[in-house]
């Protein structure tokens, strides 16, 4: 029986792969090119949605608190939890990515207007944020097949990377709202 399982939790794994490849390579590709293409360009006239960088910036501080409440819950023991808690998480940084994608091809990016010091703090929150938001991708995959998989063990080991570097992304997704706000164009 054991074996079976083994099998199994192999084919599983080996099933999504290469899912996991081509996410963590399509997501970050399709995010640049669709984040320069303007639908405008295309003759393709819609208002800008200038309504969505305050919910994106919501569904990233939701995503980061959903990110705290699953380890309390696994902690807890409470895996039916854990497992809903993450796959709310999950879902609610694909919805910010939708939201994220469709504002840039509907609105010019708004240029950072601080002076002085805070400028390159700015930046740098904003470069670690893209950078590890790349990272992420697999990172979370990963993590996920393995609990699909019932390698807990595995689960919880690349957990504890995945889970800091998530939730360094979801919080500055929200820092970086907030630096830039003031300079959005009413």
């Amino acid at each position: 029986m054991e074996k079976t399982n083994t099998l199994s939790k192999q084919q599983i794994e080996k099933k999504y792969n290469k899912f996991i490849i081509l996410l963590s390579i399509a997501i970050p590709v399709v995010v640049a090119l669709l984040f320069g293409i303007k639908l405008k360009d295309y003759g393709i006239q819609v208002e800008p949605l200038s309504f969505l960088p305050p919910i994106y910036a919501t569904l990233n501080g939701a995503t980061a608190m959903l990110l705290v409440l699953a380890v309390y819950f696994i902690k807890e023991g409470n895996v039916q939890a854990h497992k809903r808690v993450m796959q709310t998480a999950i879902a609610c940084s694909v919805l910010f990515l939708v939201m994220y994608v469709a504002y840039h091809m509907t609105s010019d990016s708004t240029p950072y207007g601080g002076k002085g010091f805070i400028r390159y703090i700015y930046y740098f929150i904003l470069i670690s944020h893209i950078l590890l938001s790349v990272v992420v991708i697999p990172l979370v995959l990963v993590t996920y097949v393995k609990a699909l998989s019932e390698q807990f063990d595995k689960h919880k080991k690349i957990a504890k990377i995945a889970y800091p570097v998530w939730l360094y992304v979801a919080i500055t997704g929200v820092i970086v709202y907030f630096m830039i706000a003031p300079y959005y164009a009413h």
